[in-house]
């Protein structure tokens, strides 16, 4: 898969980039906000998703990784495919987006064009509890800022090694609960592995 791509900007409109990368030219699917933060510059780096189907491979960028995992967990819920997730985070920021899924605001969610209240539902439903864990990390996290390196390195291990990200993060906050700042990342880890 490609997981980015950096290189320099030769075309651009509201809907898609093409990036050339060592003689390729790569044509890419963008949201606005990504278009919109791309401006006139001639290097570029975009996190990209290759969505393989049978009569085309097609290629999504964003401008972050917050963008790109919003729209990788759209495109599980059944009837949002990759065209309908660009679509929703061209209507709406990462933020707005999961604050609306987050507090089921089925109508913010309707508000985006080719989203009935059907899929709107579906979208809350599937992604309501995944969005609020995050959010709330990521507001623990501002809280805790020295913890967040260590936490996130210590979480992309265990992950690595085949544990599920809940018994992981689950593992790694109560270490990080017990141990304050005292602890290194190599402690931690193992610590972590012993209580999943």
């Amino acid at each position: 898969m490609i997981a980015f791509l950096k290189g320099r900007l030769t075309h651009k409109e509201p809907t898609h980039v093409i990036v050339e990368v060592h003689g390729v030219g790569y044509h890419v699917n963008v949201s606005l906000q990504t278009f919109g933060s791309i401006k006139d510059r001639e290097e570029i780096f975009l996190h990209t998703y290759l969505a393989v189907r049978e009569d085309a491979h097609v290629l999504y960028g964003f401008a972050t990784p917050a963008e790109k995992n919003l729209f990788l967990q759209l495109i599980t819920v059944n009837g949002v495919g990759p065209g309908t997730a660009l679509v929703m985070l061209s209507y709406l920021t990462v933020e707005e987006l999961s604050q609306a899924i987050a507090r089921e605001d089925a109508a913010t969610l309707q508000r985006i064009k080719g989203i009935g209240s059907k899929t709107a539902q579906r979208v809350i439903i599937d992604l309501k509890d995944r969005i609020r864990r995050e959010l709330a990390l990521e507001s623990a996290d501002a809280i805790k800022p020295e913890h967040n390196t260590i936490r996130q390195e210590a979480l992309t291990a265990l992950l690595t090694l085949g544990i599920p990200r809940s018994a992981a993060e689950k593992s790694v906050d109560t270490v990080l609960k017990k141990s304050g700042n005292t602890i290194t990342l190599e402690d931690l880890i193992k610590q972590a592995l012993k209580t999943t």
